[in-house]
């Protein structure tokens, strides 16, 4: 380094500033790269878990339910609940309850299906998923109340 005349310090680095910048032009595009791609993996994840939390949900209020009926409207209630608390748009959420075998020692299945979309993530544009959560859940084989099964 030396000294200007007028006492300010003279940087031989016009090069290195100039090589700075070719470097940042040359690594700033991968980082956004990466970025839109974590957020995206980040938002399909946390769509399917908050799919998987609906479909346990709707099945585990459905098996609690006094009957078949009543299994089926309390388990789409309580999963419709979970995919509220949960952000989840209910025009894209397709959930139901099979009550069908709904007796002591039965199973109550329930299917969410969700299709979620990246629009609002920049450079992913139309991209999407669609994600899908099946649950099984046991009816209490020593339920009372309940008619059909073994006693």
């Amino acid at each position: 380094m030396s000294v200007r005349r007028d006492g300010h310090p003279r940087w031989k680095g016009g090069a290195q500033r100039g090589q700075a910048i070719v470097e940042l032009a040359l690594v700033l595009p991968v980082l956004l790269v990466l970025t839109v791609g974590v957020l995206g993996v980040g938002r399909i994840t946390q769509a399917h878990m908050a799919v998987r939390a609906v479909a346990w949900e709707a099945a585990r209020a459905a098996a609690l339910a006094p009957t078949s009926t009543a299994a089926a409207e309390q388990g789409l209630a309580a999963g419709l609940a979970v995919a509220d608390a949960y952000h989840l748009r209910r025009s894209a959420l397709q959930l139901t309850v099979d009550a069908r075998d709904f007796q002591r020692g039965g199973d109550v299945n329930a299917v969410a299906r969700y299709d979620i979309s990246l629009a609002d993530v920049p450079l992913l544009g139309r991209t999407g998923a669609d994600l899908q959560s099946q649950h099984r859940e046991p009816v209490d084989p020593y339920r009372s109340g309940i008619g059909g099964g073994t006693s």
